[in-house]
């Protein structure tokens, strides 16, 4: 995976914000936040990018797994016999670490969320360590998409 300008000014940003004070945080919220959504999505293109070029069989055990996470309490299908074991393991991989990362991106913005609220310069610190933590997760995550269209 090649390195993204826009995560790469997140990643400068969110480094600038380990040293600042509350105030700082305050008056560059609205760009950070600007900056980190950028990346974001720049981060979530480049994967759309890479699954695009999936297999059929692979994109049907992504998404079969998709569906069996999103009806937790539901009764799930178990159309697993369908699919190949294989491709399944890789998808499931894939899947688990996109979850990894959306759940670390959330995380993020709720402690960025709970110093603004607090007024603390430590959460928002602490917020920017875990937004970088999310961009490391996430091109991980890309890793693993790209390893998984080569091998089916």
């Amino acid at each position: 995976m090649r390195k993204l300008e826009a995560v790469e000014e997140a990643r400068l940003i969110m480094t600038q914000g380990l040293e600042w004070g509350v105030f700082k945080w305050l008056m560059e919220k609205p760009k950070v936040r600007k900056i980190a959504d950028r990346a974001t999505d720049a981060l979530n293109d480049a994967e759309d990018k890479v699954k695009a070029n999936w297999s059929d069989d692979l994109k049907r055990a992504y998404n079969h797994l998709a569906t069996q996470a999103t009806a937790k309490g539901k009764k799930a299908s178990k159309d697993d016999g369908q699919l190949e074991p294989e491709v399944l393991e890789t998808a499931r991989k894939v899947f688990e670490a996109d979850e990894e990362t959306e759940t670390m991106r959330l995380d993020a913005e709720d402690t960025f969320a709970e110093g603004e609220r607090k007024l603390s310069a430590a959460l928002a610190r602490e917020g920017a360590q875990k937004a970088l933590a999310t961009y490391d997760l996430h091109e991980k995550a890309i890793r693993k998409a790209e390893a998984a269209a080569r091998t089916k």
